[in-house]
């Protein structure tokens, strides 16, 4: 006996009428693929973006993709723990991470479990990874500076509370030890501040560990860390994950500053799960919705208003160049989210000048809305003396012949630049800073020889820190050079420069 083809047709729609719908059904999928550290599911019909799912063995994923026909999910645990026909569930809960006050001085992984063996968090309070950025009218314009101490940075790139400023160069060349020296220099100004370490070694995230404890700044910092040896998909969270945990922060009214070490990773560890879940490719093999991926992150750092608390996230997101090459995709991505770049040459960091930040290319473009009136004074010219240097430098050196105003240009630059060296782990406070740009506003580097500034600089902090402490936590407080301040200042250092040329035989001209 042969059934017909309208027969079939009425088979099949009567068992769909008599079906019985079990509700529970679009709760529980099944696995049709897995590996790679990715699984596709068929059900999950109601499965939101970015919910947690709960496979066998512990193992949780992440709802990434949501196809007509089944569920795209990144795995945050072993794969092989899982196989075909597998049951799934759904949490019915977004990927949240703990935050609060009980972080500080933890290291945490890319789901905000501890990792440095001190024991769990005591936290009440959950937040999802994922939130829409602050909008315009919860905003206000960023108004306060946020000082890194780094002589360099305070007084020609002025960073602000709530402002994006991008940190890029090339490997090796001091991104990272900008970002902790600012980190270092938040103690005591009521900064709470974040480090994310994305595809890091495990033991440079231990050793940024040891040194801010050893400067006594862990009391008020956490780090995310998603190293190299975890999976892309932890990579791909941990800096939501981080910027969670500041937003928090952030809507108490409190102040923020968040470090993303580095995005480039980051944008790498996202291509790696946008292709293994068969995402188009677009250029340089990123998937099209890559300038997403980082304006949604960096969105979310801002500078509220008043009525919404007055908080601020600062962030420095790091990205790390090939060859200087910052028309790559992912730097100009970067550069055209954010409110300005520090960018870090190589050839000055191999000529010595450190921090190898070049003025001329570095740009912040909150700029002088985000620095303190003692600061603007002391730093008016410097950018304009650095380019003439420069620029008179690429000249001299192919002319043997050069005049009187020429070899002033050159003398004044070659001593700013020595000015503006700094060490690593040495941020000084804003009234140190503007005592040493004040040796270069008032002219007191043209009485030194180029060998000798550095030294000089360094008695003269000590000069100041011991016997005039006053005048350092004057400017410190009010952030401002009054008229007898400056004349106070240039009695002591008249002094102190006579002093300091007689020990060491130096003559007036500085020759």
């Amino acid at each position: 006996m042969q059934l017909r083809p309208e027969e079939i047709t009425a088979l099949i729609k009567q068992q769909i009428k008599d079906f019985e719908f079990d509700t529970r059904s679009e709760d529980v999928g099944r696995v049709i693929q897995v590996g790679d550290g990715i699984a596709l599911i068929y059900g999950l019909e109601n499965a939101m973006a970015g919910e947690l799912l709960k496979f066998k063995n512990d193992v949780f994923g992440m709802v990434l993709n949501l196809e007509t026909e089944h569920v795209g999910a990144v795995l945050m645990g072993d794969d092989t723990l899982i196989k075909e026909g597998d049951e799934v569930f759904r949490t019915k809960h977004i990927v949240t991470v703990p935050v609060g006050d009980e972080l500080l001085g933890r290291v945490v992984n890319a789901l905000g479990q501890p990792i440095d063996g001190n024991g769990p968090l005591n936290t009440t309070r959950t937040r999802p990874i994922e939130r829409v950025a602050p909008g315009v009218m919860t905003r206000k314009s960023v108004n306060e500076p946020l000082h890194t101490g780094i002589k360099i940075i305070d007084s020609m790139i002025p960073i602000g509370r709530g402002q994006r400023e991008l940190i890029i160069g090339d490997r090796q060349t001091g991104k990272t030890a900008i970002a902790i020296d600012t980190i270092i220099n938040q103690k005591d100004q009521d900064v709470l501040c974040i480090y994310v370490a994305i595809g890091q070694k495990a033991s440079t995230v231990a050793a940024i560990q040891q040194k801010l404890i050893q400067h006594d700044a862990m009391k008020y910092t956490v780090i995310v860390s998603s190293t190299a040896s975890e999976l892309a998909p932890l990579q791909y969270i941990a800096p939501y994950a981080g910027c969670a945990m500041g937003e928090e922060w952030m809507e108490q009214g409190k102040h923020v500053l968040i470090i993303y070490d580095d995005l480039s990773k980051h944008a790498v560890s996202y291509r790696t799960i946008s292709l293994l879940l068969k995402r188009p490719a677009g250029r340089e093999a990123y998937p099209g919705d890559v300038f997403y991926l980082h304006s949604r992150l960096l969105e979310r750092s801002a500078k509220l208003n008043e009525n919404y608390g007055g908080g601020s996230m600062t962030a420095l997101p790091i990205i790390e160049t090939q060859a200087g090459d910052i028309s790559a995709y992912i730097p100009t991505n970067v550069i055209s989210i954010t409110d300005g770049q520090l960018y870090l040459l190589s050839d000055y960091f191999n000529a010595g000048i450190r921090p190898a930040v070049d003025s001329g290319m570095s740009v912040s473009r909150v700029g002088s809305a985000a620095q303190t009136k003692a600061m603007k004074h002391v730093s008016k010219s410097l950018k304009l003396e650095l380019a003439q240097y420069s620029e008179m430098l690429s000249f001299a050196q192919f002319g043997s012949d050069v005049d009187q105003a020429t070899r002033r240009v050159l003398s004044r630059g070659e001593r700013l630049t020595e000015l503006l060296k700094q060490n690593q782990y040495t941020p000084l406070s804003q009234g140190l800073v503007v005592l040493s740009l004040f040796l270069n506003r008032y002219n007191y580097l043209d009485m030194l020889p180029v060998n000798h500034i550095q030294s000089f600089e360094q008695q003269m902090h000590r000069e100041f820190s011991v016997k005039h402490p006053e005048i350092i936590d004057e400017i410190n407080s009010t952030s401002d050079l009054s008229d007898s301040l400056i004349k106070q200042i240039k009695e002591i250092l008249g002094e102190l420069m006579n002093r300091y040329q007689k020990q060491h035989g130096i003559e007036d001209d500085g020759e």
